[in-house]
C-alpha cells in the first residue's frame, strides 16, 4: 500500500537533548493513524517536523513519496498536508467565516492581497459556506471566532484544516477538554471530514482513540515501541507497561 508519510529515521535535538530518536514510521494512505504516548514523549515535536515547523536534526520525512524535509510549511501544505494545533489558533477578533475563508485563500493563491475584493469572488465564498455547514457552524458565520465555545472553535479549526482539500490531515489533541458529549460530536465530525482523506492524530482520549484509528503507533521517550491495530495494541504487553496500563483494558 502506498505511503501518505513516510518517516526514517528522524532525529530532533535540543542543543544536547535529544527529543526524537531515530523514528521510522510508515503510514498508509487513506487510513486513521493515531500517535499515542505519555507526556514528554515527543509527540508534537514529530508532529512540528512532518509539517515543517521544525527542522529536523537527522533522517528525512516524505510525502506521498516526495521529500518534504525541512521545507516550510507553506510549502507542505501546498503539497496537501494540513494540521491543526494542540492550542486553539484562531483570529478572534474575525468572524467565523473570514476565519474559514482566510484559509481557503491560501489555497486560491491569494496569499492575503488585498487588493482582491474577496466579497465578490463567488466560487471562493460558496466553497466557506460549504465547510461552516459541513461543521454544524453555518448559523454562526457571523459571530466573531473568539466568542464560540471551546468544542466550536475545536470544529472550526478541523473544518479550516480540511477545507483546502488536503489528502493528509494532522490533528493534534482535537477533542482535549471536552465533555463526553462534545467528545462524541467531534468524533462524528472528524469522522466525515476525513473520509477518503489520511488522518494522523495525537490524542490523549483512549476511547477516541480505539474508536477512530485504523493502526495507532506509539511513542515512549522519543522512539516508536509499536504500530498495529488497535486491538493488538491494547493488549501488547510492552506498550500497556509502558504507557497505557489499565487504561487500555477500559477503553
Amino acid at each position: 500500500m502506498t505511503s501518505a508519510i513516510a518517516l526514517k529515521g528522524v532525529v530532533k535535538s535540543f542543543g544536547p537533548t535529544q527529543i526524537i530518536r531515530g523514528v521510522d514510521l510508515d503510514i498508509r494512505q487513506g487510513e486513521r493513524h493515531a500517535i499515542i504516548g505519555p507526556n514528554g514523549a515527543g509527540k508534537s515535536t514529530l508532529f512540528h517536523l512532518i509539517s515543517g515547523r521544525y527542522t529536523l536534526t537527522g533522517g528525512s520525512v516524505h510525502l506521498k513519496g516526495e521529500e518534504i524535509s525541512n521545507l516550510p510549511p507553506y510549502e507542505i501544505y501546498r503539497k496537501g498536508l494540513s494540521r491543526s494545533f494542540q492550542v486553539t489558533n484562531l483570529f478572534p477578533q474575525m468572524s467565523v467565516f473570514e476565519n474559514v475563508r482566510c484559509g481557503l485563500m491560501w489555497v486560491k493563491n491569494y496569499r492575503y492581497s488585498f487588493w482582491h475584493l474577496v466579497d465578490r469572488e463567488r466560487d471562493l465564498n460558496r466553497r466557506v459556506m460549504e465547510v461552516l455547514e459541513e461543521i454544524g457552524l453555518a448559523n454562526r458565520q457571523h459571530v466573531p471566532a473568539g466568542v464560540l465555545t471551546y468544542a466550536e472553535q475545536r470544529a472550526l479549526e478541523i473544518g479550516i484544516a480540511a477545507a483546502g482539500g488536503a489528502d493528509v490531515i494532522m490533528l493534534d489533541e482535537p477533542t482535549a477538554g471536552m465533555s463526553h458529549s462534545e467528545t462524541d460530536q467531534a468524533i462524528s465530525l472528524i469522522r466525515k471530514v476525513t473520509e477518503g482523506r489520511t488522518l494522523v492524530m495525537v490524542e490523549h482520549d483512549m476511547g477516541v482513540v480505539f474508536d477512530l484509528a485504523d493502526r495507532i503507533s506509539v511513542l515512549v521517550y522519543g522512539e516508536i515501541i509499536a504500530t498495529d491495530t488497535p486491538e493488538n495494541i491494547r493488549n501488547n504487553k510492552a506498550v500497556q507497561e509502558a504507557y497505557l496500563g489499565a487504561e487500555a483494558e477500559h477503553a
